[in-house]
């Protein structure tokens, strides 16, 4: 019973965070960032199938990407038309990936709309919720931000859906080499 009910708050949680994006950029989407992150290292010990996960994953995922396009909106961001671009282009890659199983498909639509706007939320909740500020941070340092998203991004996407590899489990073994 532990274990059904665990899995049913993590899964709740995957949908309710993207909700609070919409009203807590910052706060919720840095949230969501950790529960993508660390989710699956809880969910599938605790019983629940990798064949089911994915997809209650990628469907969690695009939840977080309608909140994430909401509070731009909301926000009336300066970056708003590159929030709404990126949000079709990974969603085509999404759904992709649903009809077709195949991994491959995300890292040829990276997911680029989580990091810039995770930059973008940081630099606004540090710049105190000026719009203004913000853009013109964002303006001051684009080629920065964009070098950042991408080779962060191709390299998360490549290691997850290329190459397979479970960074959990690299850094234990990387941890119990080293002790």
């Amino acid at each position: 019973m532990f274990r059904i009910a665990s899995i049913a708050f993590i899964i709740f949680l995957k949908f309710a965070i993207p909700v609070a994006i919409v009203f807590s950029p910052f706060i919720a989407g840095w949230a969501n960032f950790v529960l993508d992150t660390i989710d699956g290292d809880m969910l599938i010990p605790l019983g629940l199938a990798d064949s089911t996960y994915q997809p209650i994953d990628k469907i969690a995922d695009w939840a977080t990407y309608i909140g994430m396009v909401f509070a731009a909106w909301r926000l009336k961001w300066g970056i708003r038309k590159w929030i709404y671009g990126l949000f079709a282009f990974r969603s085509i890659g999404q759904l992709a990936f649903l009809l077709t199983g195949d991994e491959r498909l995300l890292f040829f639509f990276p997911n680029f709309l989580e990091p810039l706007f995770l930059v973008y939320a940081t630099i606004f909740f540090f710049k105190k919720a000026s719009e203004f500020l913000t853009f013109e941070f964002y303006l001051k340092h684009k080629w920065a931000i964009w070098i950042f998203v991408v080779l962060y991004k191709m390299q998360d996407e490549y290691l997850t859906h290329i190459a397979n590899i479970d960074r959990s489990d690299a850094i234990k073994g990387l941890i119990n080499k080293l002790f």
